[in-house]
């Protein structure tokens, strides 16, 4: 197992700069370090938080603080018997992550739009010839269950978001699949807010995808990216026609739009 030394090298002198970090973060990056270099692969058993605090020289409640972010992150899980395993962290629970930081730094819709731009053609163009059947019926799934839930603009968001996310797994790319999560996810409320808003909303969604998917059968890579690109800018042309301002943070949007539908409590 790694020390919890952070290899800083000396510089301008004789000694390195002191680590001030939280031992128990130490104790996180020293694990994290193994599982990433592939040391410890998926699987691979580190010990009991005993075993742990033994080789790091800490206490126990250093080792519990460690494992539980690297449990957060999805990089240790535990059996029955609370021994540890190192483990791939689910995608979903990195994208939430990535889209809290987002969130974080105030994305604009017009950032966002551009890159679902670059990356939503490429994922829908690869699919043509790397998806495999059973997301193919994955898909229809979908746009079945799409085409019923017209009158819900909250369901038929998730919908929308689930359609995008099948079709960067029918990508057959994982960089593009794994890229694209956290896009979606920031998207979500604002498909909302366009199938409620705006009434031809809902029908140019569902012949959209409805169309992304019949190339994707089809094999036909130019049909593909081109309808993926015009459903793209079809979200934007919407966005602008409910005269909502591109610079302004994607969250913020989707809260003004809220609280403008929501009536005062009473007695205010």
């Amino acid at each position: 197992m790694a020390a919890l030394s952070d290899g800083t090298e000396p510089a301008d002198g004789l000694f390195g700069r002191i680590d001030h970090r939280p031992a128990y973060q130490r104790v996180a990056e020293a694990i994290e370090r193994e599982i990433m270099s592939g040391r410890l692969a998926p699987g691979a058993p580190i010990g009991t938080e005993a075993d742990l605090v033994r080789q790091f020289g800490v206490n126990r409640s250093t080792v519990r603080e460690g494992i539980r972010m690297l449990e957060q992150s999805g990089l240790i899980q535990r059996d029955g018997s609370r021994r540890l395993f190192a483990s791939l962290p689910r995608y979903t629970k990195l994208a939430s992550r990535i889209s809290r930081a987002l969130v974080l730094h105030q994305v604009t819709f017009r950032e966002l739009w551009e890159a679902t731009m670059a990356i939503e053609p490429m994922s829908a163009e690869l699919a043509c010839t790397h998806a495999r059947p059973e997301v193919l019926d994955a898909i229809a799934g979908n746009l079945e269950r799409s085409r019923r839930a017209v009158g819900d603009p909250a369901l038929l968001a998730e919908l929308d978001t689930e359609f995008h996310a099948l079709i960067g797994r029918a990508s057959g790319n994982r960089v593009i699949e794994l890229s694209r999560e956290p896009l979606g996810l920031l998207f979500q409320p604002t498909s909302h807010m366009l199938a409620e808003e705006v009434p031809v909303a809902p029908a140019r969604m569902i012949e959209a995808h409805t169309r992304v998917f019949e190339a994707i059968r089809a094999g036909d890579v130019a049909e593909a990216g081109a309808w993926m690109r015009r459903h793209v800018h079809d979200f934007r042309r919407g966005f602008e026609r409910l005269g909502k301002d591109l610079e302004q943070p994607v969250e913020r949007l989707f809260h003004d739009h809220v609280s403008a539908r929501t009536p005062p409590p009473a007695g205010r």
